[in-house]
């Protein structure tokens, strides 16, 4: 869930993609406005939006509205105007007046990101249900989802359509395919067992050869997936047991997210933050803190009832984000402002800087701010267990008018990077 991307990102995407067993066309993304073109007035941040303008959108006001500020109309009339009449979401599209076509490539991600964000905003049921519609409509037969329609499960995708899905009030158990599978299925699949200095964590996708190798980022979205949880959790102050992790591979999704929690809090007990994978054909092997990923598995871990096993990354990253937030924009500080609100931190003094100020600066002038009131925000999202209703227009119900809490998990950027490192305001 790092800051996405470059176009670097796109190509390692279509690579991944070419790579499967059930190769499907990828188009060209929409064409990058030129350095001259000026941006959309309600756009977050200052560069090229062509691989993450729906991202860093999505991002900032989820960010924005677990802090009580109220994006500015044209802001959210922007997103809105940027999805196509079948509900899906590309990246960026630089014309809205031309309307998708086979050249346009959907993105699950930014789809479920947008839904997400909405949710949050409230107010529009009728857009935020086309894109539910949409989703559930290109469910793999595994279960899950792929980046783009089509493209094999990923641990990222599939965590951030089950956050999108869970938040709007859908019954995830019955989403399901012709074979009976669940959105948890592939999750659980990806899940490494117990065991050896990787055991708990999740793998992206199975390599060629079908075996799995750990990567955290994939691991904090996929904790918040396999809870059923979006990118904005609420503070889970709760005070539970060390995770440990339980043994075997006939997983509930619970305990895969226990075990993810648990290679996630090993990770960091050392050194408090992440590395960033190396890149190949990389001399240099000195590892270099990946701030993004650190700031999605404080998240994950608190989403998790480990807060706890965070606090010492929350400190590294006071110490150490603001010049990386600074460089990245607004995806970079809504991913900070999650990691705060997770953890009860100050988003308006985190570590000496205002992350509300700092984001807020990236787009339009908000039309509302206010201090929200902590003990207000119960983290709570409804499962399976609870009374919600399936269907499309759940978001019409209960759920939507009485709200659910500002909760749900991320990261940012909670999730891409299988989302990837190449980190794009």
């Amino acid at each position: 869930m790092t800051v996405r991307r470059s176009a670097a990102t796109l190509a390692a995407t279509v690579a991944v993609f070419c790579a499967a067993a059930a190769p499907v066309a990828v188009a060209a993304p929409s064409p990058s406005p030129s350095p001259s073109a000026a941006l959309p007035s309600g756009l977050y941040g200052t560069k090229d939006p062509t691989y993450d303008g729906v991202w860093r959108q999505s991002l900032a006001f989820l960010a924005q509205r677990v802090e009580g500020v109220t994006p500015a109309k044209e802001s959210v009339d922007w997103l809105i105007a940027q999805q196509c009449a079948n509900g899906a979401y590309a990246a960026y599209r630089a014309d809205v007046s031309k309307p998708c076509d086979k050249k346009t490539v959907l993105d699950t991600n930014a789809t479920a990101a947008a839904v997400q964000a909405f949710v949050e905003v409230g107010g529009h049921r009728d857009t935020v249900n086309n894109s539910v519609r949409w989703l559930k409509s290109v469910q793999n037969e595994d279960g899950g989802w792929g980046y783009t329609p089509g493209a094999p499960s990923d641990a990222n995708s599939t965590s951030l359509v089950i956050g999108a899905l869970a938040r709007q009030g859908q019954r995830l158990a019955d989403i399901t395919t012709p074979e009976g599978k669940t959105p948890y299925d592939p999750l659980l699949a990806l899940a490494i067992p117990c065991g050896g200095k990787d055991g708990g964590a999740f793998a992206y996708q199975p390599d060629k050869s079908g075996k799995l190798a750990a990567n955290a980022d994939a691991t904090a979205a996929a904790v918040l997936g396999t809870m059923g949880k979006a990118m904005a959790v609420g503070n889970n102050a709760a005070a539970g047991n060390a995770p440990s992790c339980h043994p075997g591979s006939d997983l509930t999704p619970e305990q895969a997210a226990q075990n993810g929690a648990h290679f996630l809090a090993d990770a960091l007990s050392t050194s408090g933050h992440l590395d960033l994978a190396p890149m190949p054909g990389a001399t240099d092997s000195t590892p270099q803190p990946d701030v993004g990923n650190t700031a999605d598995a404080v998240v994950a871990l608190s989403a998790a009832g480990h807060q706890d096993k965070a606090d010492k990354a929350v400190t590294w990253l006071k110490k150490n984000s603001k010049a990386w937030a600074e460089q990245n924009g607004p995806a970079a500080y809504a991913q900070l402002v999650l990691a705060a609100h997770a953890t009860g931190a100050d988003a308006r003094d985190f570590g000496g800087v205002n992350l509300i100020d700092k984001l807020n600066a990236t787009g339009p002038t908000p039309a509302a701010i206010t201090t929200p009131d902590p003990s207000a925000d119960t983290g709570y999202l409804p499962t399976e267990k609870d009374e919600v209703h399936s269907g499309d227009d759940v978001i019409g119900g209960v759920w939507w008018y009485v709200g659910i809490g500002l909760v749900v998990g991320a990261g940012a950027g909670f999730l891409i990077s299988g989302r990837r490192k190449n980190q794009q305001p």
